[in-house]
């Protein structure tokens, strides 16, 4: 058995949800074209491709939030009732002012009601005497109940704060006075508790330690609704999911992209199914890849080759050629016989030309490719200059964040950075980095060491008080500097298509968002590089290349991650905090 219980759900088995054809657009950029999917109960699809590929855009249309431009939403159960749909976003809907005890109790309303509606009914059928109507309605109202569990509510609401990592939350707590860590779990344990008989979930494990997300994982493997979830992580998509969804972009024809070539990388045309895990779904995915360009470069060839047919077949053999016999009758016979062998070929190719351009596949767009600058850009990192420890730990702590924990970074070194949520892996990195004070202990920095941090918020300053209007390339270089901006552009790294570096900050997607701020941070990077869960929000493949280059990173890296898949594989040393005392 294992050391958790799955917490009882209570979805509908028979509700399903199916999407057709459906696109939107955020003003003049296209995000969804002609999406479709099919999620029956029990099923749990994961929903993966780039970052703004619309995958929380989709979400938010099978929710309801959206309208899409074109296509339906079909979410139903037996009988033509609509079913309960819960969302859980990336960033909590939460009012700051709301208490814990609060947002349990709105989500568990109806469970509550639930036993209500039977002591109504009881007391109704109690003053109606044999009234077969109040036997009725009290039966229903106890079926209810009985089936929401509503009598050992009080045991799920702990069961699942508990598994979730918040057994420790007093109900009078503020939302503002939780981290965003727990609050996000806290709207995961809303959400399941509330019991949707359609469940989507958009990066669910963002800030799940390995005990969370095996109590996650074990609840949705009994859930009985359909389950839509988005993620980047590996290894979860690998446990839970039934299928896989991609929305990258997939081999439609040109003619059906066309309107698309602006902005159509990286937004969602089209999806690719696939019955599997993510480990099986990367080599069909590079398969497929390679299948497509192969028969868009034959189609390219084919093309050119009609092309030059139409042009080349205005006459039959040479253009000065004459017939032998100087008749009259012989010189219009061979003239007729020519324009008509002219005609026919013409049309044929033109028609075999026309055909092909109508079912030619798009071209298969780039895809994003991280990588660091060149080393000549690299101020200040030269690990080979540096002699010594970086970074030396003696038993730094802080009251009620963080036990004292000691450890010594050497230059150059890679060290992944782990332990259970409430362990203070975040409040570590932001005492290394200058941002909080140790209450205890020691901390040594070697002299001229320049430390950047990538935090977990998404924090994008704007200096310059541009505005919403502000663009991802203004941003960058308000924050590099713009004269670093031009030694190093924005597209150096990779991280963003061209058409999203002059979008609005705000109309980024979260991931994308998360791109810019690595950027930012690398732009003039550190000796000492401290990144708090690099892997949250961004795309499975940018997440896989992410970690390649981290091993070619030329300075120093400290890196705290909950990632399975990151953890299974680093080579790297590696500290693991225990966690506070109780």
């Amino acid at each position: 058995m294992p050391a958790h219980s799955p917490t009882r759900t209570y979805a509908h088995p028979s509700a399903h949800l199916r999407c057709d054809g459906i696109s939107f657009s955020y003003g003049a950029h296209r995000v969804l074209t002609d999406v479709s999917l099919t999620a029956p109960a029990g099923t749990r699809t994961g929903l993966i491709g780039e970052n703004g590929s619309g995958k929380s855009t989709l979400l938010r249309i099978a929710a309801g939030e959206l309208t899409p431009d074109a296509g339906t939403v079909t979410a139903a159960m037996p009988g033509g009732s609509r079913p309960r749909i819960g969302l859980l976003h990336q960033e909590t809907p939460f009012d700051a002012a709301a208490t814990v005890a609060r947002v349990l109790d709105e989500a568990v309303a109806h469970v509550r009601q639930a036993v209500l509606d039977v002591e109504t009914a009881a007391h109704a059928m109690t003053h109606a005497c044999d009234d077969e109507e109040a036997s009725e309605a009290y039966a229903r109202a106890l079926e209810r109940a009985e089936d929401l569990d509503a009598w050992n509510l009080e045991s799920r609401v702990h069961q699942m704060l508990t598994g979730l990592g918040l057994g420790d939350l007093t109900p009078a707590r503020r939302i503002d006075e939780l981290s965003g860590g727990q609050a996000s779990r806290l709207a995961l344990a809303a959400l399941l508790l509330s019991g949707p008989d359609i469940l989507l979930l958009d990066e669910p494990t963002n800030h799940l330690d390995d005990a969370a997300t095996a109590h996650l994982r074990d609840i949705l493997m009994g859930w009985s609704g359909p389950v839509l979830i988005v993620s980047h992580d590996r290894a979860f998509l690998d446990d839970a999911v039934t299928q896989l969804v991609d929305l990258d972009p997939s081999p439609l024809p040109d003619q059906v992209a066309t309107p698309l070539v602006a902005d159509g990388e990286g937004t969602g045309i089209g999806a690719t199914r696939f019955t599997g895990t993510y480990s099986d779904y990367l080599t069909h995915r590079r398969r497929a890849r390679q299948r497509w360009q192969r028969q868009y470069d034959d189609e390219q060839v084919e093309l050119a080759r009609l092309s030059t047919a139409v042009e080349d077949s205005q006459t039959v053999g040479h253009a000065d050629w004459q017939p032998r016999t100087e008749v009259r009758m012989a010189q219009k016979y061979y003239a007729d016989r020519n324009a008509k062998v002219v005609s026919r070929r013409v049309k044929d190719a033109r028609t075999r030309l026309a055909e092909l351009q109508e079912r030619q596949l798009r071209q298969p767009p780039a895809p994003l490719s991280f990588h660091l600058p060149d080393a000549s850009s690299l101020h200040g990192v030269a690990p080979a200059g540096h002699v010594g420890p970086a970074l030396v730990a003696e038993d730094v702590g802080v009251t009620g964040r963080l036990s004292p924990t000691s450890f010594t970074l050497q230059h150059g070194e890679a060290m992944l950075l782990t332990g259970a949520n409430g362990a203070g892996k975040s409040t570590l990195l932001h005492v290394l980095a200058g941002e909080a004070d140790p209450t205890e202990g020691q901390l040594h920095r070697a002299p001229g060491v320049r430390i950047g941090l990538l935090t977990q918020e998404n924090h994008i300053a704007d200096p310059h008080g541009r505005g919403p209007s502000r663009t991802a390339r203004q941003a960058y270089a308000d924050l590099v500097g713009v004269d670093r901006a031009g030694e190093v552009p924005l597209d150096t790294f990779g991280l963003l298509q061209a058409r999203d570096e002059d979008r609005p900050v705000e109309a980024l997607s979260v991931g994308q968002q998360r791109r810019l701020s690595l950027a930012v941070l690398l732009a003039d990077p550190p000796d000492l590089l401290l990144l708090d869960e690099p892997t949250n929000h961004l795309s499975l493949l940018l997440v896989t290349e992410l970690e390649a280059a981290i091993a070619e990173y030329p300075g120093t890296v400290l890196i705290a991650s909950h990632d399975r898949w990151l953890r299974s594989r680093w080579p790297g040393h590696h500290l693991h905090l225990e966690g506070l005392s109780r």
